[in-house]
């Protein structure tokens, strides 16, 4: 998973302990790789660097920051370029006149859009409780916006202090979107992970859920590189926003197909599915069997990662859950990723990530499982 090439960057960069550093051994790469879910977004505002800091903490193997752009081209870390709802900018007055509704992937959305202001201005913002209701808000207005630049900065010193190579998994949000509006991301993320010792060899995973993109980026990138491209699925009638625009009518379905799979395996290195489309649901609410997803893509040569697992109730399967109705359920979330583990999954995020650590791990029991 973590090459020497990335702990002798580390260890380059280590001012006052350079040689035990790179005695640091390297993870094993036939282990389950844990993804911190925009950080440990169960535990502190999202996308923030607070909570990228107690994901690496907390044992993840890679950050994920969803990256948007500004209206002066700089890459943020947002879960949509829609900001209402993860900053303050609606109780801020001087920025009242730019809610507005945009056409973003054939969708209409309302609200706050991060291209609609500079870097400096979102600066200005605080960072809110995406869902306040079941996580709370007590470190609402704690925490500023980051760009790419600032986390891959921070990844490096994490990984200084730490002793360990530290993924980074960027996801380019609404490519087709952004590009259409004079404002491309592909070009300018490639430049920034090269452009930094540390994520010129350490691991990358590019994320979308668009095709175009993923090609282009594989075919400036090559197979010998340290950046591997992950195409995400979504819901299985839906068809990626390039697909739309492009006049096409390939669906996440037929892409999710062995022959759609083996497609994707000519410009992609995995793919990322939600969940309940590896292992379903039944009747009575627990996890059924697994689907064959997992096995057609490893047998196209593709690695599977599953999106999300998140530790409050309302996200579990019915058969897991335990105590009040929005209540945190460390051991259900634990049982649940641990049937994904037995079903053959590669990797996956989480929101939080010290307890796939300890489903990954298996430090700690089992209670409550179905299987």
């Amino acid at each position: 998973m973590f090459g020497r090439a990335v702990m002798a960057v580390v260890a380059g960069l280590c001012v006052a302990s350079s040689t035990a550093m790179a005695a640091v051994p390297a993870p094993s790469s036939a282990q389950v790789s844990v993804y911190a879910h925009r950080g440990a977004s169960a535990l502190l505002p999202e996308h923030t660097l607070a909570a990228y800091a107690q994901a690496i903490v907390d044992g993840a193997d890679y950050i994920e920051p969803d990256l948007v752009m500004t209206r002066d081209g700089v890459m943020v870390a947002r879960h949509e370029n829609e900001i209402g709802g993860t900053t303050d900018v609606a109780a801020r007055p001087e920025f009242a006149a730019r809610r507005t509704t945009k056409l973003i992937d054939g969708k209409r959305v309302e609200g706050w859009f991060s291209e609609d202001f500079t870097l400096a201005e979102l600066k200005t913002l605080r960072a809110r409780e995406r869902l306040p209701e079941l996580r709370g808000t007590a470190f609402d207005g704690e925490f500023r916006i980051a760009t790419l630049e600032e986390i891959i900065a921070f990844v490096v010193q994490q990984a200084r202090r730490s002793g360990r190579g530290i993924g980074l998994a960027p996801e380019i949000k609404h490519g087709s979107y952004f590009r259409g509006i004079g404002l491309p991301m592909e070009e300018r993320l490639l430049d920034a992970l090269r452009g930094n010792p540390y994520t010129h060899v350490a691991p990358i995973l590019v994320q979308s859920f668009e095709t175009a993109n993923l090609r282009q980026l594989r075919a400036r990138i090559g197979r010998q590189s340290n950046i591997r491209l992950l195409q995400l699925l979504g819901e299985a009638q839906a068809m990626p926003a390039d697909v739309v625009l492009a006049g096409g009518d390939l669906t996440y379905a037929r892409m999710a197909t062995p022959a759609g799979l083996r497609e994707v395996a000519g410009y992609a290195d995995a793919i990322g599915v939600e969940r309940r489309a590896l292992l379903p649901l039944d009747a009575q609410g627990r996890l059924g069997a697994p689907t064959p997803l997992i096995a057609d893509a490893h047998a196209a040569g593709l690695q599977v990662v599953a999106y999300t697992f998140r530790p409050e109730n309302p996200f579990l399967p019915p058969a897991l859950r335990q105590g009040a109705a929005n209540a945190r359920n460390p051991q259900g979330s634990v049982a649940e990723i641990r049937a994904y583990l037995q079903a053959g999954i590669d990797a996956f995020f989480t929101d939080d990530p010290a307890l796939g650590r300890r489903a990954v791990d298996g430090d700690a029991p089992v209670a409550g499982g179905d299987g």
